[in-house]
């Protein structure tokens, strides 16, 4: 994607061109990639971008030295965006179609803007780290046909061109989107495979997206216990510090206390938001980074006792019910 920031002086930088997306990929290279860093009086920029046939990539991690950023984009291919905010808060206003965008942590959401010129807003010196997945627009109808009403109304603004979300409210990226985002970032493929591999994890994706918009739509149907933003924030708080606490987890008590929360709403909260319990989502998240270091080759006594498990027999029993396979086996 062509994209242009301004300086407080009015000057316009061009932060990269576009990768080109090919339709006969057996004349190209299979997976474009290229990493950049900017440093400039504004803004420190670090960006990863990846492109096969048509799909595009983009990821990486901004900090703003003023709050506020002039930009535009240029060259834009019609493309649908997933968009995953990882980390910074922030609010961007497209001058064209008058529409803002509110950017949380851990939040995702499907998203169509044919062009955009406007303003981004993020807090000083604190990193914005996002992931970007884009599909041609053509390819994008064709993947979600039949796919449900949501993302059909959303198909037929992209056919009309009209800037759109798949979804108003903003989700919580789950447990699998973000060992999704993991295994593209860190794929170490080359050639066909990383085409492969890509461009399957791409699909898986958008299929996970998919999936969570059609369940929010459907439970938009039936009364939420978290009747406020407040209420929201507070269970996405909830998970934030249960995962800096995963060595020495606090109670349901202790965790409700800490997100300003009541035990009801948090424990009906979190179910609604993620799907899962409180202890449920711990379990999950501890046993997919016990998979990650038994994969870098640690071995199953040090995981066990990384992740506070009583013994490696609980360990093993738990890691076993999760993934069908011993933790020796891997």
């Amino acid at each position: 994607m062509g994209l242009m920031v301004s300086s407080p002086t009015g000057n316009w930088y061009h932060l990269n061109e576009p990768l080109q997306l090919h339709d006969q990929v057996l004349d190209f290279p299979l997976v474009i990639e290229r990493r950049d860093r900017f440093s400039m009086s504004f803004a420190e920029l670090e960006l990863v971008q990846m492109a096969f046939q048509d799909v595009f990539i983009v990821y990486g991690d901004m900090r703003l030295k003023q709050q506020q950023l002039r930009m535009r984009t240029v060259d834009m291919p019609d493309m649908v965006e997933l968009h995953f905010s990882l980390s910074g808060k922030g609010i961007v206003e497209n001058h064209i179609n008058k529409k803002s965008y509110f950017f949380n942590p851990n939040q995702h959401n499907m998203m169509y803007v044919p062009e955009f010129d406007g303003t981004a807003n993020y807090s000083k010196n604190e990193a914005y780290l996002f992931f970007e997945l884009h599909f041609k627009s053509s390819y994008f109808l064709e993947l979600v046909q039949n796919t449900g009403k949501t993302l059909e109304k959303f198909g037929e603004q992209i056919v009309l061109k009209k800037s759109a979300n798949a979804t108003e409210d903003y989700m919580p990226i789950s447990l699998q989107m973000h060992q999704c985002l993991k295994d593209i970032m860190n794929c170490k493929f080359s050639g066909k495979l990383k085409f492969l591999f890509l461009q399957a994890k791409s699909i898986e994706l958008l299929s996970l997206q998919a999936a969570a918009i059609e369940q929010q739509q459907q439970k938009s149907t039936i009364k939420s216990c978290l009747t406020t933003s407040r209420d929201r924030d507070c269970i996405l708080y909830a998970r934030e510090y249960l995962l800096q606490h995963m060595s020495n987890p606090p109670s349901l008590t202790e965790l409700a206390a800490a997100a300003g929360t009541n035990t009801f709403k948090l424990k009906n909260g979190f179910k609604e938001l993620f799907d899962q319990t409180v202890f449920g989502y711990l379990t999950t998240v501890r046993l997919e980074q016990a998979r990650t270091m038994l994969g870098s080759g640690s071995s199953i006594k040090e995981v066990s006792a990384h992740l506070g498990y009583s013994s490696v027999q609980h360990f093993s029993t738990a890691f076993r019910k999760q993934f069908g396979i011993s933790p020796g086996r891997l």
